[in-house]
């Protein structure tokens, strides 16, 4: 069965090529994917109900994201305006979080071809992130009886804060973040499980210090599914990451995490997270890296 993935053209919001976030990898990522033969899965996002936000976000910052009344300061946090589009693209993004979820548990496995923002925070967006589709998916999972406890393996180079923040409460969610521990946010909000990795760590440690915690989260419990935000800003050329894996290290990593947890029949749901190099073309290549590897277990 070809790999579920979950995708829409509005996930592009359509920022001007030399903008810092660098919104056309979307389209890239897509692309590189039909390359490689990995389309005929695809489903296509819906935006998420309105409901399922405020499960994870404060309700007035919900409705303010929803009517494009986003104040200037909580805007200037979050790294872009939210007028129409954007507030479209972070709906259909959550959507297809949940989607991919739900195809996980049906599945094994599937991919949203968006999502991991996951430095949005209860009351607002910050950091390239205006919902958290990560938390607002695991809390609309838990709410619907689908699951019972749910896993978060956050490896975006940045610590996942704002799933921390929204998720501490729950106690059926434990969350995972290794990033790099001098870069942003430089208020950390603590996770479950937090590593932090010094600046210029390489393939062989960084994959030595996750084959050691998967090991100790798979002795913590069992899950019902796992959420993977596999963000490529830990390569070596990320604008934005301070960590040194290369191509191959990204595809160890991809092999290592789906691998284990698939061998344990752990349902598992991808997300890209981040990445932030100027060459949309290679970093739509280092995101594809997690399809063909989760291809590889559909």
């Amino acid at each position: 069965m070809p790999l579920q993935i979950v995708s829409h053209p509005d996930y592009d919001a359509g920022f001007a090529a030399d903008h810092r976030f660098p919104m056309g990898k979307y389209t890239a990522l897509m692309a590189r994917l039909e390359a490689l033969g990995l389309t005929s899965g695809v489903n296509r996002a819906e935006p998420i109900a309105p409901h399922y936000l405020r499960l994870a976000h404060d309700a007035t910052y919900v409705d303010q994201v929803l009517t494009c009344t986003v104040p200037h300061h909580i805007e200037r946090e979050i790294g872009f305006p939210v007028g129409e589009r954007v507030s479209r693209r972070a709906q259909l993004a959550a959507g297809g979080t949940l989607a991919s979820a739900r195809l996980a548990l049906s599945h094994g496995i599937a991919c949203n071809a968006a999502g991991g923002s996951h430095h949005a925070r209860r009351a607002q967006g910050a950091g390239f992130c205006t919902f958290n589709d990560v938390a607002v998916a695991a809390l609309a999972l838990l709410e619907d009886g689908q699951v019972e406890n749910i896993l978060v393996v956050d490896l975006d180079v940045h610590q996942g804060d704002g799933t921390a923040e929204i998720l501490a409460s729950t106690p059926s969610v434990f969350t995972f973040s290794m990033h790099a521990e001098k870069n942003y946010p430089v208020r950390k909000v603590a996770s479950s499980l937090d590593i932090g990795l010094p600046d210029k760590t390489g393939d062989d440690a960084y994959l030595d210090a996750l084959t050691d915690a998967l090991a100790g989260l798979s002795r913590h419990g069992r899950w019902d599914i796992v959420f993977y935000n596999a963000g490529v800003d830990p390569h070596r050329e990320d604008r934005l990451g301070r960590l040194a894996l290369s191509d191959e290290g990204l595809r160890r990593r991809e092999r290592l995490v789906i691998g284990h947890f698939r061998g344990r029949g752990v349902p598992l749901c991808g997300v890209i997270g981040g990445g932030y190099s100027t060459d949309v073309a290679a970093l739509a290549a280092r995101h594809a890296i997690l399809f063909d590897t989760a291809a590889a277990f559909a």
